[in-house]
């Protein structure tokens, strides 16, 4: 019971919660900014919690840019051919998810908050340019946002940069 109860992400700073949280307003405003001003759709839900992951834990492997980029595009493009292959039948979301799941485990692009994006992708019926707007371009605005904020703010955003 204590392992559910226990917290074991490590404490931080309330500098650090401000700054998560900010980076994930500035991301978001920045994106809904350009959606507007371009007339093209780059947001979608599950943005949220990539900004929770990019701004609060950017240390993460599951926060880097290929599995922020990647795991929203291989989970949508699962979700997009799942719902094509299967469109009335209410046990093919979670296929979509599942099969999501595996394969971004398998091409080491795992992103958790990309495994909602088959249930968008069936609840709003979106055609086949939905993986380049919103999904890759919203993804690389959150990515390009993050690495500037966190250089900004003295963050190592991505890892593994000199």
């Amino acid at each position: 019971m204590r392992a559910f109860l226990s917290r074991h992400q490590p404490a931080s700073t309330p500098r650090q919660w401000l700054l998560g949280g900010l980076g994930g307003l500035v991301a978001i405003a920045l994106t809904g900014a350009l959606t507007v001003f371009t007339g093209t759709p780059l947001l979608m839900a599950p943005f949220g919690a990539s900004c929770a992951l990019l701004f609060s834990v950017p240390n993460s492997p599951l926060s880097q840019p290929p599995n922020v980029i990647g795991g929203h595009l291989v989970a949508t493009a699962v979700g997009l051919g799942v719902r094509a292959a299967f469109p009335d039948y209410w046990w093919a979301a979670a296929l979509g998810v599942g099969i999501a799941i595996a394969l971004m485990g398998a091409l080491r692009v795992t992103h958790p908050p990309a495994g909602a994006d088959p249930l968008v992708v069936f609840a709003d019926a979106p055609e086949l340019h939905y993986l380049v707007f919103p999904v890759l371009t919203g993804s690389l605005v959150l990515v390009a946002t993050a690495t500037i904020y966190h250089r900004l703010t003295g963050a190592n955003y991505p890892i593994g940069k000199n």
